[in-house]
């Protein structure tokens, strides 16, 4: 399939600025999010949302992985190209390995939806680090969980750094917003948070795996639940700790979770 290679001798051109003029929330268009685009970062990433049927719009890449990275793709759209140092003066970084994309957001599908089959989902809370969202996802992917929700003051999953962490995985775990907690009792899913509180539980506590469907709940990464979350919720539940320490990383935390609850 041949592609349009586009060398770039401005910085000016209107198509550049999802790379670089345009911010998050103007990327994510809130108003038409039919037309929502979001950054894809690495090849390897970019395959993976390939595969799951997300729609590229353009590259951006260095002239030398023209051939090499982006022509094999066989993706029949423009190719912006210039030499590296151009290229990050553009973007504000070093591209990573050499490429970028600049995608159509899929539309989410609803809770109902993206949990109907699943038996553990991961509800992060209020997580705005987009390093964090994106491993709590690779966690998520590796260790078995099904779905994960997120309340609307997270980072956006599609986040640019965040696909990268995420190694591409939030392109094949189901996940949406959320809206309330009552969304999760409304699906049947029994909700455990992850805090530290007088009525916590070993993480290993059997009464949390006497659930057919559970809802794993992670907050911020500092001030962690709130009250409100945690009065809603069936179970607390804590990762037992050594040598004084209080509490893990949200994404480590995550992790262990994880394994645990889905064994």
């Amino acid at each position: 399939m041949e592609q349009t290679i586009i060398h770039l001798d401005s910085l000016d051109n209107p198509a550049l600025a999802p790379y670089a003029r345009l911010t998050e929330a103007q990327l994510l268009n809130r108003l038409h999010p039919e037309e929502g685009l979001f950054i894809c970062e690495s090849l390897k990433v970019i395959r993976v949302a390939l595969a799951a049927g997300i729609q590229p719009v353009s590259f951006l890449c260095e002239e030398k992985f023209i051939s090499s990275q982006v022509a094999p793709l066989n993706c029949n759209v423009p190719v912006y190209t210039a030499p590296r140092d151009v290229l990050q003066n553009l973007t504000g970084y070093a591209l990573s390995r050499g490429v970028l994309c600049a995608m159509r957001r899929p539309p989410l599908p609803s809770v109902a939806a993206t949990c109907a089959n699943a038996r553990r989902v991961a509800v992060i809370d209020s997580v705005v680090n987009s390093e964090n969202i994106g491993a709590i996802f690779r966690a998520a992917a590796a260790l078995g969980i099904d779905a994960v929700l997120l309340t609307r003051t997270c980072c956006d999953p599609l986040n640019r750094r965040a696909c990268r962490v995420s190694m591409g995985t939030v392109f094949q775990l189901p996940w949406t917003f959320l809206d309330n907690y009552n969304q999760l009792h409304d699906n049947n899913f029994a909700t455990v948070a992850l805090a530290l509180t007088d009525r916590s539980v070993p993480i290993d506590h059997p009464s949390l795996r006497a659930h057919d469907r559970l809802a794993i709940i992670m907050g911020t990464e500092g001030d962690g639940l709130s009250n409100s979350v945690l009065q809603q919720c069936d179970h607390v539940a804590r990762i037992p700790m050594h040598r004084g320490v209080d509490s893990l990383n949200v994404a480590a935390a995550a992790a262990v979770a994880f394994y645990e609850l889905t064994r």
